[in-house]
C-alpha cells in the first residue's frame, strides 16, 4: 500500500472513530437515569406562586450534567389539564426538546403535537431551577405528563450575550442562593 492510501485509510478510520465517539456520548455516556424520590418529583407553581407536588405515578426522568435543558421526565396523573389550569400557572410557548430514542416514553414531537392540538395544557413547574432556565410540565387529556426544561427570556439574554434588564434577577447572588 502507497503512503497515498495509507494516509487516507488513518484519515477516514480517525474521522469514522471520532463520529462514533460524538453520537455514543451525545445520545448515551452523557444522560444517566433520574430515580424516582417521590411526590416532590413532579412539582408545580400554583397562581398564588408556591410550589405543590402533582399526584402522579410511573415516573421515568433522564438528565445529564452537560447542560441544563437536558432534563426529561414521563408520568401519569388523574389530574386533567382544566383540573391543573384551575390551580397552577401556565407556561406559555413552550416546546419540547427532543430526548434520545432510548428514552421512549418522551416524544417530543408528538407531544409538541398533542399542545398544538389542545389535547395538552403546559405549566410552570419551577421558574429559574437553574439561572434563565424553567422547568416546564405538560398534562394531557389522556392522564399522560411530561417535565422539560426550557430556557427562559433571562436565559436567552444571558447566552446570547444581552444586557440583563431589572425583570432579570442578578446572577451572582441568584447562583449564591442556590
Amino acid at each position: 500500500m502507497t503512503a497515498g492510501k495509507l494516509m487516507v485509510v488513518a484519515i477516514v478510520l480517525c474521522g469514522l472513530i471520532a463520529g462514533v465517539s460524538m453520537y455514543y456520548l451525545q445520545v448515551y455516556h452523557f444522560y444517566k437515569e433520574v430515580p424516582a424520590t417521590g411526590p416532590e418529583d413532579v412539582l408545580l407553581t400554583t397562581l398564588a406562586g408556591d410550589l405543590t407536588a402533582l399526584p402522579h405515578s410511573d415516573f421515568r426522568a433522564i438528565d445529564a450534567d452537560s447542560s441544563p435543558i437536558r432534563y426529561r421526565a414521563c408520568f401519569t396523573t388523574d389530574v386533567t389539564p382544566a383540573q391543573a389550569a384551575a390551580t397552577f400557572e401556565p407556561y406559555e410557548g413552550a416546546e419540547p426538546r427532543v430526548a434520545p430514542g432510548w428514552f421512549d416514553c418522551f416524544d417530543a414531537e408528538s407531544i409538541g403535537t398533542t399542545i398544538t392540538a389542545g389535547k395538552a395544557s403546559v405549566f410552570v413547574g419551577h421558574r429559574n431551577i437553574e439561572y434563565g432556565i424553567d422547568r416546564v410540565v405538560a398534562i394531557t387529556e389522556d392522564g399522560h405528563g411530561y417535565v422539560w426544561h426550557e430556557i427562559n427570556d433571562c436565559g436567552d439574554k444571558a447566552y446570547d450575550g444581552t444586557p440583563l434588564g431589572d425583570d432579570c434577577p442578578d446572577r451572582a447572588s441568584f447562583e449564591k442562593d442556590q
